[in-house]
């Protein structure tokens, strides 16, 4: 009898050691041996808008009885991300999904999935030919398909108003992606081109890489008010480094005042929950919303349509639309994130 108990522990533990291998830092939808095999590469699970894509492209894939799903993060790091790339040509993936940290860094390994015969979609951001071979060109790289969405329109939402709305000779601080990044690029230059090439007046008074992270914009952020000279505006290309801006002067009652009122602008990208709830706040002035759920669906269903062979990858170019999320609207899209589960 002891036999007995001491094997059923054993078999137990056998159990619960697989559902965790499924269901860790991979997560496994479907256990189909005949299934699809598709991997997501996400970049960084630290990452707000990272994680909300994750957890979005899982939920689409329980809609797909033959595709077994796997989400690995590269979590900020090139080599690591790299890494999981090549794992997937050794695992052999039958479709791979690439959130890609630094586009130039990721291509080459992006090559060698398609050199193995393996589908390959780019998301947020898109990996252009140039990413690959140094050129000039925009076009998607050849032999992968994407979803993404345009970082230049994303950035034009906050930088257009900006432009209307903030002081004469205002004093602005700017919060960048990781260098390479195409989102994080494109923004800072659908901000050049509507916001300051617009406000010849605007003071720069602080500008750097933040790399998508609140804690890192938390630290520039206390740095550049210790400077003593008042920010009027936060410019951030994402919002999770606005929000770790916004946290470094939330209680300093230079910025936010005893009723609640505010001294100054801030303007993100993504219209995370985060980010709305600091709308509603009266902390972020506004947003340009990514939705990760509309991407996580497109990249789903197209990769199905190709493993099927409905399309070729490279007929895969689609992108999601960038609406504004201020004071006035916020509302509905707080109830879209309680209805989702995210609040």
């Amino acid at each position: 009898m002891k036999f007995k108990r001491l094997m059923a522990v054993v078999i137990g533990l056998i159990m619960v050691v697989a559902m965790s291998t499924g269901c860790g830092s991979s997560s496994t939808e479907s256990s189909d041996s005949d299934a699809y095999k598709v991997c997501f590469v996400a970049r960084a699970s630290a990452d707000t808008f990272a994680a909300w894509l994750t957890d979005e492209i899982k939920a689409q894939a329980a809609n797909y009885d033959d595709i077994e799903l796997t989400c690995v993060s590269g979590e900020g790091d090139d080599n690591t991300e790299n890494g999981l790339l090549e794992d997937c040509i050794t695992k052999g993936y039958d479709l791979v999904i690439v959130q890609s940290n630094n586009n130039s860094a990721q291509a080459p390994y992006v090559q060698k999935l398609l050199d193995a015969g393996i589908p390959v979609i780019t998301t947020n951001p898109t990996t252009h030919q140039c990413d690959l071979d140094g050129s000039d060109s925009l076009d998607v790289m050849a032999g992968t398909g994407t979803v993404d969405a345009d970082p230049v329109e994303q950035a034009s939402v906050g930088a257009k108003r900006a432009a209307q709305e903030l002081p004469e000779g205002a004093n602005v601080v700017v919060l960048k992606g990781p260098s390479g990044n195409y989102h994080a690029d494109k923004r800072r230059e659908g901000w050049e081109t509507y916001f300051f090439a617009e406000r010849p007046d605007v003071n720069i008074v602080g500008e750097d890489f933040a790399n998508w992270n609140n804690d890192e914009a938390m630290t520039l952020m206390e740095a550049w008010v210790q400077k003593g000279v008042h920010i009027d505006a936060i410019i951030s290309m994402n919002d999770n480094m606005a929000a770790g801006a916004i946290e470094a002067i939330r209680n300093n009652d230079e910025y936010v005042k005893a009723d609640g009122t505010t001294t100054f602008k801030a303007y993100g990208v993504d219209g995370t929950a985060q980010a709305c709830q600091l709308i509603e706040e009266g902390l972020l002035t506004c947003t340009a919303l990514q939705a990760a759920s509309d991407i996580a669906a497109m990249n789903m269903e197209y990769a199905e349509k190709v493993l099927n062979g409905e399309m070729d990858v490279t007929e895969v170019l689609d992108n999601v639309p960038a609406p504004e999320i201020n004071a006035d609207n916020v509302a509905e899209y707080i109830e879209m994130y309680k209805a989702n589960g995210q609040l």
